[in-house]
C-alpha cells in the first residue's frame, strides 16, 4: 500500500475541529499533527482547508447481491458508496437467496472480497425456521442479526410470538429490527383501496404504513428486549412518537439503540406530489413534524446512528402504479453531501454528524480500529469540499446500477473530493480507482 499525506485539512474528530496534516502508511493512520515535515509520501494531497472526516460506516444497505444484478451488485454499489463518502457498509440479508444459512453468508463474503472497493460486513437473517442456526452464530462472524417484525419478502417476516420470544432470548449478538405492524398496514391498505380503487396516489403511502403501525411494532420490540436483556438496535425510525421509547443517554450506557436514515431526515410528505414512487420506502417518509423531531433527536442521544437504507430498484419498476411499484431508494452516492445540507443549514454541527455516521457506528458494532481519526487506526478518510455555488446532482453520472437518484433536482453545497479506504485512494477528483480493494470488517465481541 502506498503512503498518503494529507496537508492543510480541517480535521473533525471526537467532538473537535482543528487544522492539521495526516499521514497514512501501510493502510493505517501513522501521524496526525499541526504540520508534518520530512515524510516522503507516495501521494500528497493539499486539502486547502477542506473537511477531513472519518469515512461514513453505513450500517444498513441493500446492495442486491446476489439475485438482482439489474438493480445492483457489490461492484456497482460499493463504487457509488465511496463516491458518497461511505468507506464501510453492512449489507442486509434479504437477497436472493436470503442470508439465512452459513453457506449463503460465505457466498456473500466471497463476492464482496472480489468486487467491493469499500470495506464490508454482513447481517444474518431470521425466518420462522432457522433459529437454531441463529442461536449458534459466532458473534464475530456477522455484523448483526436482522429481524423483519413487519412486512417483508420471501420467508423473512417473523410474526410468530413464540419464535420472537425465543429469538430475543437466544440471539448471540446485536439484534436489528425492522418494525412495522403488518395487520395495521393491511387494514389501512384495505381502506385506501376502497377509497381510490386501483388509482392509488403515492402520497397515501404514509397513511398506509402509518405512525401507529410503526409504534405498535417498535414498542413490542423494545418490550421484548427489556424482558430478555437483548442488545437491540431498531432501524430507520420515522416518527416523533417512537422517540419516547429510547433513552437519552450515551450509547455505552444502554442496551437498546436506534437508527435514523438520511431520507427520513431530508424528505417529508410534502415531497410526494413531485417525487411520487421515487420516495416510496418502508417505513414511509412521514410528516414535516416527524422529520423535524428526528432532526432534533440527533442532537440528543435518543438516535445513535445515521444510515442510508440504500435499496435500489430499476427506473421502470418505479414508474409502475403505486401498488405495483417496489419500496426503496438508491442513496449511497450522495450520502455525505446530502447530510452536509443539515450542517450548512445549522441543523446539526459537523462534529455531531461525524459522531452519528462514524464514531457511534464503530462503537455500536464493536468494529476495532475504524470510525475515528486516531493514530494506529485504519485510514478510512473522506475529504469534503465546500461548493459555494452548489453542485447540480443532475449533471453528475449515477454510479448505482439503477441509474437514478431521488436527489436529481437538488444542488448540494458540498461534494466528496477524496475517499480513502483502508489506506487506498478509492475516489479522487471525480474518478474511481478500480484497483482499490475493501477489507472485511471485524467485530470484536
Amino acid at each position: 500500500m502506498s503512503s498518503v499525506l494529507v496537508r492543510n485539512a480541517r480535521l473533525v474528530n471526537e467532538g473537535r475541529e482543528f487544522d492539521g496534516d495526516l499521514l497514512v502508511s501501510n493502510g493505517r493512520i501513522v501521524k496526525i499533527a499541526g504540520s508534518i515535515h520530512g515524510e516522503n509520501a507516495h501521494v500528497e494531497i493539499d486539502a486547502q482547508g477542506q473537511w477531513l472526516v472519518p469515512g461514513m460506516i453505513d450500517d444498513q444497505v441493500h446492495f442486491r447481491d446476489p439475485g438482482a444484478p439489474d438493480k445492483g451488485s457489490f461492484y456497482t454499489e460499493s463504487r457509488a458508496a465511496v463516491a458518497g463518502g461511505i468507506t464501510s457498509f453492512m449489507d442486509m440479508p434479504n437477497t436472493n437467496p436470503a442470508t439465512l444459512t452459513l453457506a449463503a453468508l460465505d457466498d456473500k463474503k466471497r463476492r464482496a472480497a472480489i468486487n467491493s472497493v469499500a470495506n464490508y460486513g454482513f447481517h444474518f437473517g431470521v425466518s420462522n425456521d432457522n433459529l437454531d442456526t441463529v442461536a449458534a452464530l459466532n458473534p464475530c462472524e456477522v455484523a448483526g442479526v436482522k429481524v423483519f417484525m413487519g412486512a417483508s419478502t420471501g420467508n423473512m417476516l417473523v410474526d410468530d410470538p413464540q419464535t420472537l420470544e425465543r429469538l430475543f432470548a437466544e440471539v448471540p449478538t446485536l439484534l436489528l429490527a425492522h418494525c412495522e405492524h403488518t395487520p395495521s398496514i393491511e387494514a389501512n391498505a384495505a381502506k385506501v383501496l376502497e377509497r381510490f380503487g386501483e388509482h392509488i396516489p403515492a402520497s397515501v403511502h404514509p397513511q398506509i404504513r402509518d405512525a401507529e403501525a410503526c409504534f405498535r411494532s417498535s414498542s413490542m420490540a423494545v418490550d421484548l428486549a427489556r424482558r430478555h436483556g437483548t442488545r437491540l438496535h431498531v432501524l430507520h425510525l420515522t416518527t416523533a412518537r417512537e422517540l419516547a421509547l429510547f433513552e437519552d443517554k450515551p450509547l455505552t450506557h444502554k442496551r437498546i439503540s436506534a437508527e435514523v436514515c438520511l431520507h427520513h431526515l431530508l424528505f417529508d410528505d410534502r415531497d410526494y406530489p413531485s417525487l411520487g414512487n421515487l420516495i416510496k420506502c418502508n417505513p414511509a417518509i412521514k410528516t414535516q413534524a416527524d422529520r423535524d423531531a428526528l432532526r432534533q433527536a440527533l442532537m440528543s442521544n435518543r438516535l445513535d446512528v445515521i444510515g442510508s437504507d440504500h435499496a435500489p430498484h430499476t427506473w421502470a419498476e418505479k414508474q409502475r402504479p403505486y401498488h405495483q411499484a417496489p419500496s426503496g431508494l438508491p442513496l449511497v452516492q450522495h450520502a455525505l453531501p446530502a447530510l452536509m445540507e443539515l450542517v450548512i443549514d445549522e441543523v446539526l454541527p459537523i462534529t455531531a454528524l461525524v459522531a452519528k455516521t462514524s464514531h457511534r457506528v464503530a462503537d455500536l458494532f464493536a468494529i476495532p480500529d475504524r470510525g475515528y481519526l486516531r493514530e494506529g487506526y485504519w485510514a478510512d478518510l473522506v475529504l469534503i469540499r465546500a461548493e459555494p455555488e452548489g453542485v447540480a446532482v443532475s449533471r453528475q453520472p449515477i454510479l448505482s446500477q439503477c441509474g437514478w437518484t431521488p436527489f436529481a433536482r437538488q444542488r448540494f453545497r458540498h461534494s466528496v473530493s477524496t475517499t480513502i479506504v483502508s489506506g487506498q485512494i478509492a475516489w479522487h477528483d471525480k474518478r474511481l480507482n478500480d484497483n482499490c480493494q475493501g477489507l472485511p470488517l471485524r467485530f470484536m465481541r
